[in-house]
C-alpha cells in the first residue's frame, strides 16, 4: 500500500477535479488515488472498519494513519509543501467544527458541481496515480 493515499468520491464531479488539482500540485509524486467505490477502497478501509459503501467523504491513509474529512483535506495540504501547507494553520479550530462546514458543503456538492453516472477513468498520463 501507497503511503499517501487518497480515497475520493469518483462520481462527484468536484473530488474529480480536486483530485486532479492535487495531482498538479504534487511535485513529489507522492499521492495515489482511488475512489471509495472500488475494490481497493472496500479492502483497504475494512482495515480502519469503515465500510466503503456508507461513507462518501475524503479519506487520506498517510503512513498507515487514517484521516478523514476536514483532517484529510489538511493534511494533503500539508504534504503537498510550498504554498498550499500554510492551509494546515485551520488545524487549530477544533475538528467538530471544520466537520461541520465539511459536512455542509459535502451536503450540496452535487447540487453546485454535478455527479458522474460512474467513477472517473484517468487517461493514460494519470494512469500511475490511480489504484484499481
Amino acid at each position: 500500500m501507497p503511503e499517501h493515499l487518497v480515497f475520493f468520491d469518483g462520481v462527484c464531479n468536484f473530488c474529480n477535479s480536486s483530485v486532479l488539482w492535487i495531482i498538479k500540485r504534487d511535485r513529489n509524486k507522492i499521492f495515489y488515488f482511488a475512489s471509495l467505490q472500488s475494490e481497493v477502497a472496500k479492502n483497504t478501509l475494512r482495515k480502519f472498519n469503515i465500510n466503503n459503501t456508507e461513507i462518501d467523504s475524503i479519506i487520506y491513509i498517510k503512513k498507515g494513519n487514517l484521516f478523514i474529512k476536514s483532517s484529510a483535506a489538511l493534511e494533503i495540504a500539508k504534504d503537498l509543501k510550498n504554498i498550499w501547507s500554510i492551509f494546515y494553520i485551520f488545524k487549530i479550530i477544533p475538528c467538530f467544527f471544520r466537520d461541520m462546514a465539511y459536512d455542509q458543503f459535502a451536503k450540496r456538492r452535487y447540487r453546485l458541481f454535478g455527479k458522474k453516472s460512474e467513477c472517473m477513468i484517468p487517461d493514460i498520463t494519470l494512469k500511475d496515480h490511480f489504484l484499481s
